[in-house]
């Protein structure tokens, strides 16, 4: 998820306020093929349970690490039955499962970052652009690139996403790996999993996306030996230089450096493959815009235009005939287009024309303005590439 924004504006990488319509954002492991009871299946059970049995004990803290200073989740009964369905579904020991998860401590700190706004919050796009497009992060974009140039053309050939989008990804998620998060993950995900805030308008169905992002984080560290108190991340439990979600580690998350292991926090080309693996995985049209200018006529339908909110809907010809019109190259845009309205406070609303390849971008985090800041800081740093060469 983005540390930098605001979670009433959406801006939670896979941990999305509406409820998650892919595997990117909700899917625990991939299903096992292995048909219950079969041999492969019972030797996927002893796997799991001698790697949970021989997974590092906790060891210390991370350095600055934000721990949670509420109840240890041993307390909680809920949690303790979560516990012995997991290691039953999961088919790992049950008493490692209850350790680890009873170890986890509640972070009254992630309970008031995910509280609902309040009804007063207004979004505006010009506020959120500042914070994004600036000297600093196009100066680091630009370092990026010019240091993983090989890796980012690698990337673009491989998955057809351009190397620009990758950078502008990066640089909105962490400013290029310099904020990837402090708290203690293992505190982070428990915690919305069992003690999501309860005046949140969809509490119960994120709570439920939580156990299953807690369910696969503790897979994943049992599978690998590791600590999962070791892992620092984002409040809602993202990691790594792309801030992914555990399900979308299993699932997008690619070796690019062939070192045989993933590594999104200290690997820039791990980071950079999976980043172009996930929107390729979600519909990257090689070649496509991400968008187009549009003007509205004064007789505009926006009632129609805007239905649909931000899912590409209209041909370019039944989006001209309600209102929006296109100019050049984008009156013959073959695919489906929408209308992308971003509020800018008090001040009269910014539209674009959105092509599916900038729905794609809101499936890494679901909120247009996270899209087009994006867009927008990938185009920044594109033309001071340029004008280096």
């Amino acid at each position: 998820m983005l540390l930098g924004l605001l979670l009433a504006w959406g801006a939670v990488h896979a941990a999305p306020d509406t409820a998650p319509t892919s595997n990117a954002t909700s899917s625990a492991a991939p299903n096992d093929p292995a048909k219950p009871g079969s041999k492969a299946q019972r030797n996927k059970a002893k796997e799991n349970k001698k790697a949970a049995t021989k997974a590092k004990k906790p060891g210390p803290a991370p350095e600055n690490a934000l721990i949670g200073t509420g109840p240890a989740y041993a307390q909680s009964e809920e949690a303790m039955r979560f516990a012995d369905e997991m290691a039953a579904r999961r088919q790992l020991p049950a008493e490692w499962v209850r350790q680890t998860l009873g170890k986890a401590r509640q972070s009254p700190a992630v309970i008031a970052l995910m509280k609902p706004p309040a009804a007063s919050f207004v979004k505006n796009w010009g506020v959120y652009r500042l914070r994004f497009i600036d000297d600093i992060r196009i100066k680091a974009g630009l370092q990026f690139w010019q240091q993983h140039r090989s890796d980012l053309m690698r990337a673009e050939s491989a998955y057809g996403v351009p190397a620009q989008i990758i950078v502008g990804v990066i640089g909105v998620e962490t400013l290029y790996g310099r904020n990837m998060g402090r708290f203690r993950v293992m505190d982070a995900l428990s915690t919305l999993a069992f003690d999501f805030p309860a005046a949140h308008p969809r509490a119960a169905e994120r709570s439920q996306y939580f156990r299953k992002e807690l369910e696969q984080f503790m897979l994943s560290h049992s599978q690998s030996r590791t600590d999962p108190f070791g892992t620092l991340g984002s409040y809602a439990g993202a990691t790594g230089l792309p801030q992914f979600m555990p399900s979308s580690i299993a699932s997008f998350a690619v070796d690019f450096d062939g070192d045989g292991r993933i590594d999104l926090r200290s690997s820039n080309s791990d980071a950079i493959g999976s980043v172009a693996h996930y929107l390729q995985a979600f519909g990257w049209k090689t070649g496509m815009p991400t968008h187009y200018a549009v003007r509205l006529k004064a007789d505009a339908d926006m009632s129609a235009l805007l239905a649909p909110d931000i899912l590409p809907t209209f041909s370019a010809a039944s989006f001209q005939e309600k209102g929006a019109m296109l100019e050049g190259a984008a009156q013959s845009h073959a695919g489906p287009l929408a209308l992308i309205e971003l509020l800018n406070g008090t001040d009269a609303p910014s539209f674009v024309a959105g092509t599916e390849n900038f729905y794609v971008i809101t499936r890494y985090n679901w909120s247009s303005y996270y899209a087009m800041a994006v867009i927008e800081l990938a185009e920044a740093v594109a033309r001071e590439m340029q004008n280096r060469r």
